[in-house]
């Protein structure tokens, strides 16, 4: 799921970092001090708080809740802000807050993931991350001197979902929160499903480490897994099915035991899912949902969560999506991803432009609302941001293109009514990779990768337009129709959208690596389909072999311009391993399945009734 130590990159202690005029400038002017924070069931949560100097007027105060350390801990250690393009929170004076969540690493009681919102308190024992948030804003703003009662409430990934469910704490003194790539749906979209496939190699990596029982408050985090083969698809392919993993996983980690143990989306993890209680947030607490067009983990999340608040509720809500992979904003240059530029450093576009206008406007009554307009939209491709009224787009159409008999794609439906069908064979023992690369933890940029090396395998259908003589924008969601067979009784389906550059192409000023650009087939999006759950994901249904079935579902938005003279490309394979799990191709629980449960799948795509829905802009 996450790279813990690229989370905790702003959490350097000061002696650890050559200094430089920012960092000397915030040890001057700044104090630290740590706390424990008494929450109504007595459990004490641990919180540090940095607190400017400067008294001459009241100061608000930027909440942070994480599962992932609020280190360095001792009051002489500073995190190191100076390295962070959100030091600007701290020279505009704001009184910045960071606490260990309920169970993890410093904080009393027993830390629960995702833990369900509780939305009938009845008694002090009735507690969820929404009254944690309560309780720690209402003893901040009563015990924290020389604050304005003003309390914004910010976290990218696992603290954003601890941000959300601040929002739903609807404590007075809350007025601004920004839930960044959140947690939302961890079976349908987020981190460890997508459409109820299985992102193992993320979980695994993940819950390893993280999910280590931590019996007593510390300051030494847990180790992860120690793998024996640095490669991770001959890893994962050498271990075998995923009750394999569960013995190298160990008795111990109760969550991955719960993800081998609720294999649909049934009602434990819809509790888990903060989308279904957004109509409870108050009105009056403003809400800048921020994403990732290439966020690996939680890309889902930033689309669906602005989406849920902006139909359930009527509080100001706005969205910001960038190109970035997981965080990227928060923590680096945002000018390039992989090999891809952007020509501009979005993440620091982002901080000075949006971010900080908005808590400065909510916490500080300075400046204007109208600065952030509704969506405020990065389209890839052509390279700009966009600042949009509504999100989707008012002028994006729904607009099918098709795929044809010898690899067209093509707006225009084939005449002929003479079936055709284009197949492939999905071997379980031969998964499509979802990079060319041999390494060992999932990278970030895989969501813009080169997909050449995989146009050349025989397992991977794919269909291309011509060359465009026109640019062609796109921004909205994906639904990928398919009208397809199996030879077994399941199958997985990916889908991917690509942008294929021309022939000729190069960069004036080529990125260090100096990648080979000309003809790069750069992934714009791409998803995985579990076929079983095709019609719904409570009740999984079973393929009738060789039978012609409809599989039709959503990808994640998109907002790219593929530019004249470049071509459009749609790849359709079996796997994408391991970054999801490999799937038996027998209609069985995945989770508990066998190596006798793995079959080769003929898989067929049929012509002119298959086609890619794609959002037009126009």
């Amino acid at each position: 799921m996450k790279n813990i130590f690229q989370l905790l990159l702003l959490l350097l202690p000061f002696s650890a970092i050559s200094q430089n005029a920012d960092s000397a400038w915030i040890v001057n002017n700044y104090t630290k001090k740590e706390v424990t924070i008494p929450m109504r069931d007595g459990v004490k949560l641990f919180t540090v708080i940095y607190a400017p100097k400067d008294i001459s007027e009241k100061h608000p105060i930027l909440l942070t809740r994480t599962p992932y350390s609020c280190s360095p801990y001792g009051e002489g250690k500073f995190a190191g802000f100076w390295n962070n393009p959100r030091k600007y929170f701290l020279k505009e004076n704001y009184i910045y807050v960071i606490q260990d969540v309920r169970g993890r690493w410093m904080s009393e009681g027993q830390f629960v993931d995702v833990r369900p919102y509780n939305n009938h308190k009845t008694s002090n024992t009735d507690i969820d991350e929404a009254s944690d948030a309560f309780d720690t804003i209402d003893w901040l703003t009563k015990n924290v001197a020389n604050n304005n009662n003003q309390v914004g409430v910010f976290g990218t990934s696992y603290p954003g979902f601890y941000a959300a469910m601040a929002a739903l704490s609807n404590h007075p003194s809350l007025k601004a929160v920004s839930p960044q790539a959140p947690v939302t749906d961890w079976f349908i979209g987020d981190d460890f499903h997508h459409n109820g496939a299985f992102m193992m190699m993320d979980a695994f990596g993940f819950y390893s480490g993280f999910g280590k029982p931590r019996p007593q408050p510390t300051t030494i985090g847990s180790t992860g897994f120690d793998y024996p083969v640095k490669d991770n698809y001959a890893f994962f392919l050498q271990t075998g099915p995923l009750p394999e993993l569960t013995k190298l996983m160990g008795d111990s980690i109760a969550f991955w035991k719960d993800l081998m143990n609720h294999p649909v989306n049934d009602t434990w993890w819809k509790a888990r899912n903060d989308r279904n209680f957004v109509q409870n947030i108050s009105p009056g607490i403003a809400t800048l949902v921020v994403g990732g067009l290439f966020d690996a983990e939680d890309c889902f999340g930033a689309w669906k969560l602005y989406e849920a608040i902006e139909t359930k509720t009527k509080n100001n809500n706005k969205l910001v999506m960038g190109p970035w992979h997981h965080g990227q904003w928060g923590r680096f240059d945002g000018s390039y991803l992989g090999n891809i530029k952007f020509n501009s450093n979005t993440s620091e576009w982002f901080g000075k432009n949006i971010e900080l206008p908005f808590f400065n406007y909510y916490l500080k009554g300075k400046g204007s609302p109208e600065t952030i307009k509704e969506a405020t939209i990065f389209f890839s491709g052509s390279n700009e941001w966009k600042q949009l009224p509504q999100w989707p787009p008012a002028n994006s159409t729904p607009t099918a293109m098709y795929l044809k008999n010898k690899g067209e794609l093509s707006f225009e439906k084939a005449t002929t009514t003479v079936p055709s069908f284009a197949g492939y064979t999905s071997d379980p023992a031969k998964p499509v990779p979802y990079t060319e690369d041999v390494h060992l933890s999932r990278t970030q940029e895989y969501m813009l990768d080169d997909q050449r090396f995989a146009a050349r395998r025989p397992d991977v259908l794919v269909f291309q337009t011509g060359i465009l003589k026109e640019d062609l924008t796109l921004g909205g969601p994906i639904v990928a129709d398919l009208m397809a067979s199996v030879s077994g009784t399941d199958a997985d389906f990916v889908v991917k959208l690509i942008d294929v550059f021309p022939d000729d192409f190069s960069y004036e000023t080529p990125l260090k690596n100096d990648y080979p650009m000309s003809g790069y087939q750069m992934l714009v999006r791409g998803e995985v389909m579990r076929g079983k759950f095709r019609n719904s994901f409570e009740k999984p249904e079973a393929f009738v072999p060789n039978k012609p079935t409809r599989v039709k579902y959503s990808l994640p938005d998109i907002a790219h311009t593929f530019k004249k003279g470049h071509r459009l490309m749609i790849q359709i394979q079996g796997s994408w391993f391991p970054l999801v799990d490999m799937n038996p191709q027998t209609f069985t629980d995945i989770y508990h399945a066998q190596k006798t449960d793995f079959r080769k799948a003929d898989i067929r795509i049929y012509h002119n009734s298959s086609k890619i829905i794609l959002p037009v802009i126009k």
